[in-house]
């Protein structure tokens, strides 16, 4: 195909994250509104203040313009400008000028709508986040230990999963969740008594949201947590605040004949590995188990080209809307890929999909698809529920990006996943003794599903 791709005009990527990510839906060299960076500091407290709130202006009037909702998803931008504009003259230092950016953008509720200091700009095909070496995800109403990094702090200090968060920093952890959570809440003020009430009224994508960011502080500062094992034996560690980098990865294996493949983002890169995998060590497989637990997104075309390996080329996949209401495009498979300089050959046996709060953005348009079509059966959790179009990024006055929605999405039957997500075929969830045995019971679900299919 010669023609520039209608997904990569309007979309170049869909990416999210519940966690604090420094990782953009864009490579910082195709920002398509750039502005003078400020190469000298100020030399004087009010140039100093004048420069802070060029770039806070900067911040609101493009929301104001750009937004997707015309009505800012509840929040009253008209009133938070003057409120939050005061903030912005007198932070001291850059970081105290973004918390108030990142304060304002917070009262959308849009994981995709953010913004990002000079020296956060990353390219997003090797993201990274703040992490203290634990991911962490809520079962049976407890704050658990789902993942340890390996070679972190956390790792050789003992934690392992299925330990359950007690507190952090001397605070107890359901009390930091709930502050997490709240700033997801529309018109709620700072000072404003925390209750249990706003993390049962949360939606899904501001619980995960809220959960990934529990350990939110300073790059570089430590957490004291404390960690209760299944014995109840309590330990409390020094956990560093530290930037961690991950690339998007494509995983193979084969389970009883089955090809199992985890895909952690759509990137080019991926979705060419993916083609070489089906015409390689996935060839003669009977049925395909796709894991995008741990999907955050990533670009439309890659997505769009793993998606045709699996429907037929011209297939809708939705459509991306702006704020007048009006399509900017419809998205559909096709017969070649973007990614790569290959035809696609379809593969035609079964398909499963793995989901879970993680799955988000381009991941859900992708399930959502195979799921209308009946092309594949879903099982795990419902998925984020975080799929709105970011266009493209735009260069604030002192260097930093910021990431505005434009445009939202809806199935090829219509339906908005915003803040809904997708829900499985069949639910599957794990349990503190699947976390501690590493038993995936999802994907074991999956692969009894594919057996049964070959024995009637």
């Amino acid at each position: 195909m010669h023609r520039p791709s209608t997904f990569r005009q309007l979309v170049t990527a869909l990416f999210t994250t519940a966690a604090l990510l420094l990782s953009p839906v864009t490579p910082i060299a195709r920002a398509q509104n750039t502005r003078a960076r400020v190469t000298q500091a100020p030399s004087s407290s009010r140039e100093l203040s004048n420069a802070r709130l060029a770039v806070f202006d900067d911040v609101w009037r493009t929301i104001n313009e750009r937004y997707y909702d015309r009505d800012f998803n509840g929040a009253d931008w008209e009133a938070l400008g003057p409120a939050s504009r005061s903030l912005a003259a007198g932070p001291r230092t850059q970081a105290e000028l973004y918390e108030v950016l990142r304060r304002m953008i917070g009262q959308l509720r849009d994981p995709h709508t953010r913004v990002y200091a000079p020296d956060e700009r990353t390219d997003w095909h090797r993201p990274r986040s703040l992490s203290v070496g634990v991911r962490v995800r809520e079962i049976d109403g407890g704050l658990i230990v789902a993942a340890v990094e390996r070679g972190s702090e956390a790792e050789r200090a003992g934690v392992r999963a299925a330990d359950a968060v007690v507190s952090i920093d001397g605070e107890a952890a359901s009390t930091v969740l709930a502050r997490r959570l709240a700033m997801h809440q529309e018109r709620r003020q700072v000072g404003r008594q925390l209750d249990q009430s706003v993390a049962l009224a949360a939606s899904p994508s501001a619980r995960v949201a809220a959960v990934a960011r529990l350990f939110d502080g300073p790059r570089d500062s430590f957490a004291a947590v404390t960690f209760e094992d299944r014995d109840a034996r309590r330990r409390t560690v020094r956990l560093r605040r530290v930037l961690r980098e991950r690339a998007p990865s494509l995983g193979v294996r084969h389970v009883d004949g089955f090809g199992v493949v985890e895909l952690t983002a759509f990137t080019p890169e991926v979705a060419a590995g993916f083609a070489r995998v089906l015409r390689g060590r996935l060839q003669n497989v009977r049925g395909i188990v796709l894991d995008l637990r741990d999907n955050g997104g990533g670009e439309a075309d890659a997505m769009v080209d793993v998606a045709s390996f699996f429907l037929p080329a011209g297939r809708d996949l939705g459509r991306f809307i702006n704020r007048d209401g009006r399509t900017h495009l419809d998205a559909r498979t096709r017969a070649a890929m973007l990614s790569a300089a290959d035809a696609i050959t379809p593969f035609r046996g079964p398909l499963i999909i793995l989901t879970g709060p993680r799955t988000a953005s381009a991941a859900e348009v992708f399930a959502a698809a195979m799921k209308e079509q009946a092309r594949a059966s879903i099982i795990g959790e419902t998925t984020c529920g975080c799929v709105l179009g970011v266009r493209r990024r735009h260069t604030l006055p002192d260097g930093g990006v910021l990431e505005v929605s434009e445009a939202d999405y809806r199935t090829a039957r219509g339906v908005r996943l915003e803040g809904s997500g997708i829900t499985p075929n069949e639910a599957v969830t794990p349990t503190l003794q699947d976390l501690s045995s590493g038993y995936d019971r999802a994907l074991q679900r999956a692969v009894e599903m594919l057996k049964a299919m070959f024995k009637n």
